[in-house]
């Protein structure tokens, strides 16, 4: 009785280390501005916007290199540096609730998100973003799917 009460215990604290893993790469009330990459104009290539992933990530294929919009990623809650390079992040304003998927390609340091403009406009759905030169916006990582 003794070695199942420890069984059920063990697999619990797992259970819990689990769920409290991945609520750890989520934040809200982010801050996020706009930057203009504009990678359509530049091929989706890496290395002609000079971001800092592009060391591991500018022979990835055009495919996966424009599947998402891009964002520089300086949030406090997630993986940094290069553990963050490729990674999607789901974005919602937490205004109105829309909501896209953004690929980690760049860093920054405003403390949130630096979005490429075209991700930007896709979540600032009234405007208020543009109009005030940020918005406030909920993340998680999530799974890119490729």
């Amino acid at each position: 009785m003794k070695s199942v009460m420890v069984n059920l215990l063990s697999c619990m604290a797992v259970f819990l280390w689990l769920v409290a893993g991945s609520t750890a790469q989520s934040a809200s009330g982010v801050y996020a501005t706009y930057n203009p990459y504009n990678p359509e104009l530049h091929g989706w290539d890496l290395n002609a916007d000079s971001v800092f992933c592009s060391t591991w990530d500018a022979d990835m294929p055009l495919e996966w290199r424009q599947k998402y919009g891009w964002t520089a990623f300086c949030g406090t809650v997630g993986p940094t540096g290069e553990d963050s390079c490729g990674r999607c992040l789901s974005v919602s304003n937490a205004d109105t609730g829309a909501q896209t998927i953004a690929r980690i390609v760049d860093q920054c340091s405003n403390g949130g998100l630096d979005l490429d403009v075209a991700v930007f406009q896709q979540l600032d759905t009234d405007g208020k973003g543009f109009a005030q030169g940020h918005l406030t916006v909920d993340y998680q990582f999530v799974d890119c799917g490729d």
